[in-house]
């Protein structure tokens, strides 16, 4: 083998090394709320496949088995949990126990929430419409159950290494008519949330910062056949005139648990096809 060729070998093989200590994930303990599907599901299989020791939260039992199922058909293996992320105590018992594990708790994904159901674009959706019932149950999940997360978590990460991560939405950073307005006071409220707490666990060198998800094919959509009528509307007011692919999270959440975002928190990053630089349509009267 000539000197050139084994060197060129040997570049290769350090860009690799390079690149792998920078976004190495292997070892960490990662839990992942709402993790039976969607959005939480496809951040917690790209950090178990990155080697990531991951457990999947989720208060639908049925929808954890499947998902188990489908990794370990891959090859990877993934712990599950059982909690209702409204019932903090509850949840709270949850990270405790991760935490001891073998593995402990290093990074938090606070991702579970539910829909509101249309915005104000329809008159069904505006806000002298607006189901109170529902308002309380959006706000509960969303908001009081990512706070619930992220107190527990910033509880039971006693290792040094600290990484939450909660999902807002674009509908959570500018007015979007479609988006309905309990999910978007929700989605603004968890950034509130996500700078405090940023601010507050910096001492402790736990990082905590949000994301902020454009249109994305999931349960939550799939469920609602109004917003599923919607999804062209939604693909034309983002700059790349599409809906998202869930592989495309894949990367933002390996670098927001890795070693590769140590100076990034308390921010708010957009995956959203560029639809927070459009603006959203507006209401038709």
């Amino acid at each position: 083998m000539s000197s050139d060729v084994a060197t060129e070998a040997d570049q290769e093989t350090r860009r690799l090394q390079h690149l792998g200590s920078m976004f190495d994930v292997r070892g960490l303990g990662v839990v992942v709320t709402g993790g039976g599907s969607g959005l939480g599901l496809t951040m917690g299989a790209a950090l178990a496949r990155a080697g990531a020791s991951v457990t999947l939260l989720d208060r639908e039992e049925d929808r954890l088995a499947t998902a188990q199922e489908d990794l370990a058909a891959d090859g990877y293996a993934v712990g599950t949990a059982t909690a209702d992320i409204t019932d903090a105590d509850a949840l709270d018992e949850q990270f405790a126990r991760l935490a001891a594990s073998a593995t402990g708790l290093h990074v938090a994904f606070a991702n579970a929430g539910i829909s509101a159901g249309i915005g104000p674009r329809l008159r069904s959706g505006r806000l002298t419409e607006i189901d109170r019932d529902r308002w309380r149950s959006v706000l509960d999940v969303n908001l009081t159950g990512a706070m619930n997360t992220v107190a527990s978590a910033a509880r039971h990460m006693t290792t040094g290494y600290g990484r939450i991560i909660v999902t807002s939405s674009v509908g959570g950073i500018r007015a979007d008519p479609m988006v309905g307005y309990a999910y978007a006071a929700s989605k603004a409220g968890v950034v509130g949330l996500v700078r405090n707490a940023a601010l507050e666990l910096a001492h402790r060198g736990i990082l905590v910062n949000a994301i902020a998800p454009g249109l994305f094919e999931t349960n939550i959509r799939r469920a609602n056949p109004t917003a599923q009528a919607m999804t062209a509307d939604f693909a034309r007011i983002s700059a790349l005139k599409r809906a998202g692919r869930l592989a495309e999270l894949e990367g933002l959440a390996v670098y927001l648990a890795s070693p590769a975002s140590s100076y990034v928190t308390g921010a708010v990053l957009s995956i959203d096809g560029g639809a927070a630089l459009t603006g959203p349509n507006d209401v038709e009267v």
